[in-house]
């Protein structure tokens, strides 16, 4: 599996999600079933297969948590302020307006609050350039150019 770009702070959150799930939620979702067994037949019971449907998304979502905490790569806050990289900070300008960006894991992108993804096609276009260097992104309306101003 590829590595998951991850801030501290996100990892943590993802190992408490595991641990709510594999207790908390696994107990519930056995609970269920057990009740819903109860009731006897099982062929027009839908309350054991919403039950068994919610004990699939529990288990599935175990193992996608499972192994993105085994691939996590922590961000670091990038010592770098050369060039862009994971975790650095991008404060950048596109037809007079200044745009602040942060290039994280996919996992923590959240573009409405600028931070993006090191997987988009503008957080790859970032990676790698310097401050006073053109970045050149295409989008559905054609292209667009950002300058870089500086790297936090």
């Amino acid at each position: 599996m590829d590595k998951q770009y991850v801030t501290k702070e996100k990892l943590e959150e993802l190992k408490q999600e595991l641990a709510d799930l594999k207790g908390r939620r696994r107990i519930e979702v056995g609970d269920r079933l057990k009740r819903a067994k109860e009731l006897g037949d099982l062929s027009e019971n839908s309350e054991y297969f919403e039950a068994r449907e919610e004990q699939a998304q529990v288990e599935t979502r175990i193992g996608e948590l499972e192994d993105m905490i085994k691939s996590a790569q922590i961000i670091e806050k990038s010592a770098s302020t050369s060039n862009v990289s994971i975790g650095s900070t991008v404060e950048a300008e596109k037809d007079g307006q200044k745009i602040k960006l942060t290039i994280v894991g996919s996992n923590e992108a959240r573009p409405e609050a600028g931070f993006i993804s090191n997987e988009s096609p503008l957080g790859r276009a970032f990676l790698g350039k310097k401050t006073g260097d053109k970045v050149t992104v295409s989008v559905p309306k054609g292209k667009v150019e950002y300058t870089v101003i500086s790297i936090e």
